[in-house]
């Protein structure tokens, strides 16, 4: 199988994964939305729940991704099983360390973390009781996803993406069943994140045990630990940035409503979640998979075939998230309104998410982008280029979010991550292509042309077709709106593959020959 085929079969399995869980999460967030709308309790727990995920990503999943990947298959490759599951062990016993201390510092100083992450809380004293309830109970999630991030590293490490993929699907089923039995008490969404955490933690288990890990290593020693900590520390600061870049400086703006509006941390974290769904089941999913044999290319010294994977996945990126870019600005109101507007979640909570999603939709591909390229550095064991690319992007969210905050109010904050994540993914292409040489500029350029184009067109067909739709059969349910976006979303498809043949997209006959050898 070659190199591009095997990562697409890995990235299949990931987004089938994704798939579920979003598919799961959006029936979540629906649910959500109508017991909680984007009032007091929506905004406190999205904001609980963010402090924990914050840290996951920023000494669980991101470290994995960048520092725990590379080294497991360098010892993999260099010293066989017995050594690659000893250091898998040691790992095991120091990441069960820090979360522990970061868990027991995170609930006693919950009150003071939350103030620092949304001081408008301030003017509410209630708003802020609540939030920091929910931010102690959750905080000990911190904990099961750690371990689950630990476990994808390892796994992903010997390439196998099942277990971890198909994990967060059960986080979302918990917090639907809780959400039906609690309902409207806040503290029922702490019981299924909590709940959810630990049935992930039980399914990663089994494979591990499976594929040879015994877990009686006590150790904290071991050679590659320090030269994890040199690859780790710079990737700690990379995702403080980026975090910061994301979560905190939103979180923290949003939360000033005399200026940005009510309910602007409920419609950032929904339009999120939409906007989220096709960068996770793909342009995520294929940089996961992509990671180990990217790794894998440097330690066995195979340059040319590296920048052939680097210039096939930039190109997978476009292909997809283009277009979904494209469908996400056309259909922005009737798609937040057909999965949201019921309940306690009205007219103008779907205004205000709608005009969200419509400007991070801007940023999708430039997010899709970054996620290849970063772990095209990772790869290489380079984890201080990134943050020096993503410090500066933080300085251009800042100035951005503060200009366009006040004119166009939640949605600046949209538009300023937008260009930011815009100006992030350029330099690091930029600077990726002097480091290995170049990686088919020519082939990049002239498939990225032809698929905006095909993109332009469908998104255009979108918008008036949808209109059309719901002019000549006016929704009188939920039913009848779902019917008439789904109907939208297909035909939308079936134009810009048709656009595509018609340009000579190249990676249309990709996928077409792809999918006649799985026959």
């Amino acid at each position: 199988m070659s190199t591009n085929r095997s990562i697409a079969k890995s990235a299949g399995i990931i987004g089938a994964g994704t798939l579920l869980s979003r598919v799961f999460g959006f029936v979540r967030d629906i649910i959500f939305a109508a017991f909680f709308g984007t009032g007091i309790y929506a905004q406190a727990f999205v904001v609980a729940f963010t402090i924990p995920n914050l840290l996951r990503d920023l000494i669980g999943e991101g470290a994995t991704n960048a520092a725990v990947v590379p080294i497991l298959v360098e010892e993999l490759t260099q010293n066989g099983k017995d050594a690659f599951w000893k250091l898998a062990n040691i790992l095991l016993n120091l990441i069960l360390v820090v979360l522990t201390a970061v868990t027991i510092a995170g609930v006693l100083l919950a009150k003071p973390i939350v103030i620092a992450m949304v001081p408008g809380f301030l003017e509410d004293p209630y708003k802020l009781e609540v939030t920091v309830a929910l931010t102690r109970m959750i905080f000990p999630y911190l904990i099961f996803i750690g371990l689950v991030a630990y476990a994808m590293g390892v796994l992903n490490s010997i390439k196998h993406f099942a277990a971890p993929a198909f994990g967060p699907f059960l986080l979302n089923v918990s917090l639907i069943v809780c959400m039906l039995i609690w309902r409207q008490d806040p503290m029922g969404l702490g019981i299924g994140v909590l709940l959810g955490g630990l049935l992930q933690v039980i399914i990663q288990i089994p494979p591990l045990i499976k594929r040879g890990m015994v877990f009686d290593q006590r150790s904290f020693l071991h050679p590659k630990i320090k030269k994890i900590g040199r690859l780790l520390i710079p990737r700690i600061f990379g995702s403080s940035v980026y975090l910061i870049n994301v979560y905190i400086i939103s979180r923290v703006l949003a939360s000033m409503e005399w200026i940005v509006g009510k309910g602007a941390i409920a419609a950032l974290y929904l339009a999120s979640r939409i906007w989220q769904f096709p960068l996770a089941i793909f342009a995520i999913a294929l940089a996961q998979a992509a990671l180990p044999t990217l790794s894998g290319h440097i330690a066995t010294k195979r340059p040319n075939d590296f920048r052939n994977a680097i210039g096939f996945l930039l190109r997978a990126v476009c292909f997809v998230l283009i277009p979904a870019s494209a469908g996400l600005i056309a259909l922005a109101v009737p798609i937040t309104k057909t999965l949201f507007e019921r309940g306690a979640f009205g007219a103008y909570s779907t205004q205000i998410t709608s005009f969200v999603l419509l400007f991070y939709s801007f940023g999708l591909l430039s997010y899709g982008v970054i996620k290849i390229l970063v772990n095209g550095f990772y790869s290489m064991q380079d984890t201080k280029t990134p943050v020096k690319i993503a410090a500066v992007s933080l300085v251009v969210n800042i100035i951005l979010s503060v200009l366009l905050m006040f004119p166009l109010k939640v949605a600046g904050l949209a538009l300023a991550n937008s260009i930011a994540g815009i100006f992030n993914a350029t330099i690091l292409l930029i600077i990726l292509r002097k480091r290995i040489g170049g990686f088919g500029k020519k082939k990049l350029v002239t498939s990225f042309l032809r698929i905006l184009v095909a993109s332009l067109l469908m998104g255009i067909f979108a918008f008036w077709f949808n209109g059309f739709l719901n002019s000549t059969f006016v929704p009188v349910s939920t039913i009848c709106s779902i019917i008439n976006l789904a109907v939208t979303i297909v035909a939308s498809i079936l134009l810009y593959i048709a656009a595509c043949y018609i340009l000579q997209v190249k990676e249309l006959e990709e996928v077409k020959q792809w999918l006649s050898r799985k026959r």
